[in-house]
């Protein structure tokens, strides 16, 4: 897994595949010759090769990675309606709203097919995060600086995961 919100071949990263994940799926039900052949190149790139059943794995991408994608693309969409003068946005805007919407840049032909194909999976991960904004939004309404703060300091336990 590896990349950035950029496509073409002015976007390419030497070296971008080093270390990174490459997801074989259903590694069982390849020809084991192309398997073989896929594994080495997979190797020669030195990316660390994971086996996942498709379906584990489309569950999983649709948390960790399609999420993050229509968050920003959503965030991207709410703040062009509502903020209708451009020097509000490049005057206000810091660097926790540029990384945030540093994937709303993301080609449309590239994640409109995968949001498609893995609709279930997404859906129930929207669902999930509408939860957690209403959470917040009461949290906000009644001035619970508690709860808003044991909501943070939840989901500030992320970072034991990532670093």
């Amino acid at each position: 897994m590896a990349g950035t919100e950029y496509s073409g071949p002015l976007a390419a990263i030497g070296k971008l595949f080093d270390y990174k994940n490459a997801i074989i799926c259903d590694p069982e039900l390849s020809d084991t010759d192309a398997l073989d052949q896929a594994e080495n190149m997979l190797k020669v790139l030195n990316m660390h090769i994971v086996y996942m059943n498709s379906a584990v794995h489309d569950v999983h991408v649709a948390y960790v990675s399609h999420i993050s994608h229509i968050t920003s693309f959503s965030l991207a969409l709410c703040v062009l309606e509502k903020e209708q003068e451009e020097d509000n946005i490049l005057t206000l805007a810091g660097g926790g709203f540029e990384s945030t919407v540093r994937l709303a840049k993301s080609n449309a032909d590239t994640w409109a097919p995968i949001f498609s194909e893995n609709a279930e999976y997404i859906i129930e991960v929207i669902d999930t995060y509408i939860e957690k904004m209403k959470l917040f939004k009461e949290m906000m309404y009644h001035r619970d600086m508690e709860g808003l703060k044991s909501l943070m300091e939840e989901a500030n336990k992320i970072q034991k995961i990532l670093n």
